[in-house]
């Protein structure tokens, strides 16, 4: 029988430490998960870095690997983020061409999203874009109108103000 997949958000809090990332990520591959978009940063302690997975798993897949997970010595926590209550933010970076009559057209839809115009040359500019996903993919889409030249989208970092805690006692 055919189960469905469900998109999921999981923080892991791990030693800041080398090859750490590389430990977890092939965890995932190992398991025949494909990551969709993964970011790590810095906490406010020194000693741990955040990674933020997003990736598609059945309930208990999703379970399997969380358990997995934990298991690795260099993970101290690992939170499976709930969308009601969670903050999801992504950058896109956006370099368009576009000439002196295009600019203002570009300017007012970049103006709509909240958007930056972070450089500017003779012929070309970038847009700086934070926002959901869902937000940056609207904008997207509203851009293909222009000459896109390039894209850079970071991935999804995310916060849970109530996130459920899986401690691997610190």
């Amino acid at each position: 029988m055919y189960k469905t997949l469900k998109k999921e958000i999981v923080s892991v809090l791990v030693l800041n430490q080398a090859n750490v990332l590389a430990r977890v990520v092939s965890l995932f591959g190992r398991r025949g998960f494909n990551i969709d978009s993964l970011t790590v940063s810095a906490t406010n302690d020194p000693t741990l870095s955040r990674i933020t997975i997003v990736f598609s798993a059945t309930e208990q897949s999703m379970q399997q690997i969380i358990t997995q997970t934990e298991k690795l010595e260099v993970v101290k926590s690992i939170f499976v983020l709930d969308r009601e209550n969670s903050l999801y933010r992504e950058l896109l970076l956006l370099k368009v061409n576009a000439g002196s009559e295009q600019r203002r057209f570009i300017k007012e839809i970049v103006d709509i999203y909240r958007g930056k115009i972070v450089d500017l040359s003779k012929d070309s500019m970038i847009i700086e874009l934070t926002g959901t996903p869902e937000k940056l993919d609207g904008f997207m889409e509203v851009m293909t109108e222009h000459d896109i030249v390039e894209v850079c989208r970071t991935g999804i970092t995310a916060i849970e103000s109530n996130a459920v805690e899986m401690n691997l006692d610190m």
